[in-house]
Order: structure tokens, then sequence, then C-alpha cells
């Protein structure tokens, strides 16, 4: 088998959120993946109801060992992560990650912090922030916070593109190369922008904002992020492409009146999108 990305996030059976929403574009950019699970679900909790359960931190344990035992950690190219449910689940993550640059320093780390957002503020349990403050984000090498994590990790208020300079780079400071903050608000409400960050240049994309609040959209664009980064190494290149193909499929989503991501219906869209979207120079 070829290398992988190792995936530790929530899973549903309906819809497309968590490891359900970051597998299959990865897997539609060519790449192989191996997903833990660490919730088993019926449906994202969005809907207000649900069935299934949290998958015990053992459990998670004994997957991960069981991958070991066949081989996948020296073959193991990245990992990603996302939304965790306890401190201890970030843990493990944490264990994975050292585990693996032990035997391949050249793996990356690709974290995102899900912890809140603009009008919502945290929705994660209580240590779950701190935990990505301290621990995860200052050990990754790609963090994707959108605009209310950035600010609450760097402890500066966004409010134009200065400022979310200031705060990427106050976040790198602590570890990560690359801080991409999605979802960013600079003054027009018609428009959303994606800024990605490293210390040798930051890139901004801006798209028009659609009528539509989706879940699992952070989950499949830190995974198109990830997958076009190491496919192509070019900050800029793979700014356009993430976002491009991100709006292709909220786009797609928006026209079908659908409250779920059309991934397999704009699966096409993921690795061609018909709409470019050009990165600017901003540092």
């Amino acid at each position: 088998m070829r290398d992988g990305i190792l995936s530790i996030q929530s899973a549903v059976a309906y819809g497309h959120v968590g490891n359900s929403a970051a597998v299959f574009p990865l897997q539609r950019l060519g790449f192989e993946v191996w997903p833990v699970n660490t919730v088993l679900f019926s449906n994202h909790t969005g809907y207000g109801a649900w069935r299934g359960r949290i998958v015990g931190l053992d459990w998670i344990e004994e997957i991960i060992e069981g991958m070991a035992e066949r081989g996948a950690i020296p073959r193991t190219r990245a990992v990603l992560s996302g939304y965790l449910g306890a401190p201890s689940l970030g843990e493990e993550v944490l264990r994975t990650v050292a585990r693996v640059r032990a035997v391949r320093p050249d793996m990356l780390y690709a974290c995102d912090p899900v912890m809140g957002d603009e009008g919502r503020g945290f929705f994660v349990r209580p240590g779950i922030p701190e935990f990505f403050k301290e621990r995860a984000v200052p050990a990754a090498d790609i963090v994707t916070p959108n605009q209310f994590e950035l600010a609450w990790l760097a402890g500066l208020e966004i409010r134009s593109l200065d400022d979310a300079l200031r705060a990427a780079a106050r976040v790198r400071a602590t570890g990560p190369g690359i801080v991409v903050c999605t979802s960013l608000v600079l003054g027009d409400e018609e428009e959303l922008a994606v800024l990605a960050d490293s210390a040798e240049a930051g890139w901004l994309v801006r798209t028009p904002r659609l009528p539509v609040s989706l879940n699992g959209t952070g989950d499949a664009f830190t995974a198109l992020f990830l997958g076009h980064w190491l496919a192509t190494g070019r900050l800029e290149a793979t700014l356009e492409n993430a976002v491009s193909a991100m709006y292709a499929l909220v786009e797609a989503t928006h026209r079908a009146g659908s409250r779920e991501l059309e991934l397999v219906a704009a699966q096409d869209q993921l690795v061609r999108p018909s709409r470019r979207f050009t990165a600017e120079r901003v540092r």
C-alpha cells in the first residue's frame, strides 16, 4: 500500500462532517486516507437530534496500534485532526503525531482547531480551547482557524487585514509554519476571504459570500488545503486551489437547496473547479 494520510475525526452515517467530509475530497485528489473515527453518529448535531455514540479512547488507541502493526506509521505522510470531544482525545492525537515524527520527520500535522465561531462563541467542552492553544497548535505544521478562533488563539481582536496578519504571525510564533484563517470578514459583508500566512509571505483570496450556513465546510476545506499543499508545496497555488474547490462545493450545495454538502454530486469540482479565484499577496 502507498503512503497515506491519517485522519482522526468524528464521523456520521448521514451527511458530511468530520471524516465524512474530509476523507472523500482527499481521495478524489488521489490520496490514500486512513480514517480513525472518534464519534459514530447517525447525523451531525446541528439537527438537534441524533443517535450513536462517542468512541472510547481505548478503542481509538487499539485501532491506531493495529494500524501500526500493519506498518502504517512510517508510511503516514500527514496526520489530520479536527473537532475534539475531549482533551484526552487530543492527547492521543499528539501521541500519534509524535510517534510518526519519530520515524518520519518529514510528516505534516494539519490541525483544524475547532472551538467556536463569530456570533456563537465557544461551542466545545471546557478545556478544549486551552488544549488547542497550549498543546495542539504549537505541535502543528498547518492550522486552519476561522476568524473567531484565530482571534482567540492570538489574543487579538480582528477587524482588518492588518489585524489578521498580526494575529497569524503571533500564532506562527508558537510553532506552526502555516496559519490559514477562514471565513474572514474584512469590511465588505458581501465577501468572505481566506488568508494563508507563512514566514515567507501572506496570501489572500476573496470570494462572494453565499447565503448559506452549512456544517462540515471547515472539515472539507482543511482536507482540500492539506491535499493541495502535499501536491504542490506552494502556498499561493494551494490557497487558490482549495478556495476555488470549496466555493464550487458550497455553490453546488446552495443550488441544490441541500442542508448537507453535495460532495458526491460536485466531486469533479473538487479537482477542476469551474471558477478560479486568484490570490493576492498581502505581505
